[in-house]
């Protein structure tokens, strides 16, 4: 039987969804009711955590494909499961969204996988947040002009009429240079300072030869265009076709359904997608201010049992759920972007140069590879991004990464909420990683656009393999 949803929308335009308050004490009867009757298993499992200290939650988002999960916990009535009444709410851009989790007007909020890090060691917005779930990986694309697009592929090699992919950067590097001859100053825009965006358009551009910038917090500068070959500016996600059809940018790293939204609209081609930059890369996290969760350990527990099942779901029987989850998120108080835009790149598929549709199994990944659980190395990583581009001004041992990325990833909490679901038999151990043997550090990592490989456990030696961008003491 299909869930019956109750939508509003308030007065300026900021969507909304929620689950009514009456129900939450028809269901706290039904499991007072059915405590006594169910197995003493059960019960127990079910006590392990307690009840959640506060039951009326209010979640942002920003409106990109991969905010499906949150979606999805509510449809499908996983949060109610937990005896919790949700609102969630679009936010107008990334910042507005982390100044409302840090007052206290959201209790949580789809994130940028950088800005839970940001914000703690200070860059930009200063305050403490925390993450206990991974969202997921991939999902991003790097789009070009159509002007562009006519420059770039005749420097392309071909196959079959089509260009070969992954494109290697080197040829925009040529256009970029062609730009420079012509005193013209080639320009791409990402969504925010500490987005994933913005590092693998920077990681993908350096791989080419290219120099994005620098950001001098130091001295005051936090433009992130200092030395920039290709500057680098910061537009809201739907604003971005938009932006770049109107010749403000010349591209753009974005989520979806933007970079679809682009070859739907005919301005403009995407050239890569994130995981050509970086196989299977963090891209949101779910984050909560540490004051938050200290006052709410049960309810942030709750919320992550209910948003594990979500994506469980998302990713279920090689991705059968996807089409319900498309339709579920093009109504206009979620994404509000036509079905078969987020379609385009949610079911397994990109498109590329209009006609040039591509198999991308893995182009949204939700659960599978263990994508929700919050990994240190990967938190490591955005730190190093940082770093490397000047975020952080000056040189850090090893073991201050490594304690940053403790402090801000919490898999402490994942693994509770996990647990909690393998004992109420609502998910399997073997579907999550041995919690008794899991450090929070991946094997080192290859699958990146310039072949270094990646080893969290030692994030300078990383940094230092790089030709363009900061290392050791470098300062600006």
């Amino acid at each position: 039987m299909q869930r019956t949803k109750k939508l509003a929308e308030t007065t300026n335009s900021m969507d909304k969804t929620r689950r009514g308050f009456f129900k939450r004490g028809a269901i706290a009867a039904c499991v007072l009711a059915l405590s006594s009757m169910a197995p003493l298993g059960m019960v127990e499992a079910s006590a392990a955590v307690g009840k959640a200290e506060q039951t009326s939650l209010k979640f942002g988002f920003i409106k990109l494909t991969d905010m499906v999960p949150l979606a999805v916990a509510y449809e499908k009535g996983y949060f109610e499961d937990e005896g919790l009444s949700v609102t969630l709410e679009a936010q107008a851009n990334w910042k507005v969204l982390l100044d409302r989790v840090v007052t206290g007007e959201l209790d949580g909020a789809h994130m940028l996988a950088g800005q839970p890090i940001g914000a703690t060691i200070g860059f930009g917005t200063k305050a403490d947040i925390i993450t206990p779930l991974s969202m997921d990986m991939n999902g991003n694309g790097i789009t070009v002009s159509n002007a562009v697009w006519e420059e770039l592929k005749k420097k392309l090699p071909m196959k079959d009429g089509k260009p070969v992919h992954p494109i290697d950067p080197k040829y925009l590097k040529a256009v970029v240079d062609d730009y420079k001859k012509q005193g013209k100053t080639f320009k791409m825009g990402m969504v925010f300072p500490v987005s994933t965006h913005n590092y693998e358009l920077r990681y993908w551009l350096a791989a080419g030869g290219m120099n994005p910038g620098y950001y001098a917090p130091a001295k005051g500068d936090t433009s992130g265009t200092l030395k920039a070959d290709v500057p680098l500016s910061v537009t809201p996600p739907p604003q971005m076709p938009s932006t770049m059809e109107a010749g403000t940018i010349d591209g753009y790293c974005v989520g979806e359904p933007w970079n679809q939204q682009a070859v739907f609209k005919g301005i403009g081609v995407p050239v890569a997608t994130d995981s050509d930059v970086q196989k299977n890369n963090p891209e949101k996290v779910f984050g909560v201010s540490k004051a938050w969760a200290d006052k709410n350990p049960n309810t942030l527990i709750h919320v992550v049992k209910a948003m594990i099942r979500a994506g469980y779901w998302l990713d279920a029987e090689d991705n059968k759920n996807r089409m319900e989850a498309v339709k579920m998120i093009s109504k206009p108080i979620y994404v509000g972007a036509d079905e078969k835009v987020i379609a385009n790149s949610m079911t397994g598929t990109f498109e590329y140069e209009k006609g040039d549709k591509r198999a991308e199994p893995d182009f949204n990944v939700f659960f599978r590879y263990n994508a929700t659980y919050p990994y240190y190395s990967d938190a490591v990583w955005y730190l190093t991004q940082m770093r490397r581009w000047g975020q952080i001004a000056e040189a850090k041992p090893d073991s201050w990464y490594i304690k940053m990325a403790k402090q801000i990833y919490r898999p402490d909490i994942y693994a509770a909420a996990a647990k909690e679901l393998i004992a109420e038999g609502k998910m399997k151990a073997s579907d999550f990683p041995d919690f008794a043997k899991e450090t929070g550090f991946k094997k080192p990592q290859s699958g990146f656009i310039d072949g270094v490989v990646y080893d969290g456990s030692k994030p300078n030696a990383y940094i230092s393999k790089f030709k363009i961008g900061l290392k050791g003491n470098d300062k600006l």
